[in-house]
């Protein structure tokens, strides 16, 4: 027997949707029929996303239409719910900490990108513009500010505040600082596990007494991993930085972390991407430029990603200098790399205005065993 498709919908005029008081074609419900022969395919949009609901319009449409159109018809019903979702609330990421306005992750994807380095130029340049900055050294393995702050060999005092002992940051360059590097030996390994650094992490963020402050630094770890997950559900991240050279190499691995801040079950913002090292300029030739690592890597991968590209910062012997002494290059009045610092961070800075202006706080994350994974099929 040839179907008709009109004498299907005059059929279904006779259900009424579950959970509503009109019938299936009336509310629109019923998307789409097709007739071919005795066959006839039955597409349907329901808003009741039960499993009972589902089955029962299924089972009321194979009835009606074996009833009151063909008893041996062959029936196809494809059950698709367009649930309306409620507006989640924005929920302040984690704790927030009382006095602390802007929380920016720096990242890269790679290691031996100079992360550290610009996070320890940001900090101080921020400073030098009259911010209250703090920096968190959540590199637990391999912890270097102190290094670069020139303070590795100072140790945190306990302070009582509101009746409780809390940890007293190092202060140098007008930046305050915490590290796992203050509480282990310089030739000492820290060999703990994801729960333990966690753990540790959380001491120094939450048990510190950290005071006022318009911007705390995170320099994270490289790569995508434990620490990141645990940092981003401890904290109200304002936004996060990546940092990358030109080279293909490094910028395999900055495309992953800028997709991780931007997976639906982190969804932080990306501030924008820093390129480290985009050029060397020899001091005899402050003109040339010499591209070791590639040309502007960095900068179309950021076009390509659609992320703002924050700036470029050349490969300079007096930048990694002034890290191994302590002192970060920024500090240096009325040099090219003071201005270089100063509009990198003035990027920054731009771009944290116009994320608080332009988007709500960011939603809190709860990541399970295997939530936050890529290779998690959804």
């Amino acid at each position: 027997m040839k179907l008709n498709k009109q004498d299907i919908l005059k059929a279904l005029e006779t259900i009424t949707v579950v959970g509503e008081g009109q019938n299936m074609v009336e509310s629109g419900a019923v998307t789409n029929v097709v007739t071919f022969g005795d066959e006839v395919i039955v597409d349907i949009t329901i808003k009741n996303p039960s499993l009972q609901a589902k089955k029962r319009t299924e089972v009321d449409i194979l009835k009606t239409i074996h009833e009151q159109v063909y008893e041996k018809a062959k029936i196809t019903v494809n059950v698709r719910v367009d649930a309306p979702t409620k507006p989640k609330p924005n929920v302040i990421k984690g704790k927030p900490i009382p006095g602390i306005q802007n929380i920016v992750a720096v990242a890269s994807g790679k290691g031996g990108v100079g992360k550290s380095t610009v996070t320890a130029n940001l900090a101080v340049t921020l400073a030098k513009m009259g911010f209250k900055v703090g920096v968190l050294d959540a590199d637990i393995y391999g912890p270097s500010i102190p290094i670069m702050f020139d303070v590795e060999a100072e140790k945190p005092l306990a302070v009582n505040v509101g009746g409780k002992s809390k940890m007293k940051p190092i202060e140098n360059y007008g930046v305050k600082v915490l590290s796992i590097g203050f509480f282990t030996q310089p030739n000492q390994a820290v060999v703990w596990r994801g729960p333990m650094a966690a753990k540790a992490l959380n001491q120094m963020i939450f048990d510190a007494h950290w005071g006022e402050l318009d911007f705390m630094l995170i320099d994270l770890p490289p790569g995508t991993g434990d620490i990141h997950l645990s940092i981003m559900q401890s904290l109200p991240i304002t936004g996060a930085v990546v940092v990358s050279t030109p080279q293909n190499v490094a910028l395999a691995d900055a495309k992953k972390g800028v997709a991780m801040f931007q997976q639906d079950s982190i969804n932080v913002p990306v501030l924008g991407i820093i390129e480290n090292m985009a050029y060397f300029t020899p001091a005899e030739l402050p003109d040339n430029k010499y591209y070791i690592f590639g040309k502007e890597g960095a900068k179309n991968l950021a076009e390509d990603l659609k992320v703002p590209f924050l700036g470029q910062l050349p490969l300079v012997q007096s930048i990694r200098e002034a890290g191994d002494v302590g002192r970060p290059a920024a500090l240096q009045t009325a040099t090219p790399l003071e201005q270089a610092f100063e509009k990198l961070t003035q990027n920054v800075v731009q771009e944290v205005v116009r994320r608080n202006e332009d988007l709500p706080p960011t939603e809190a994350i709860k990541i399970t065993t295997m939530a936050g994974c890529s290779a998690v099929k959804k």
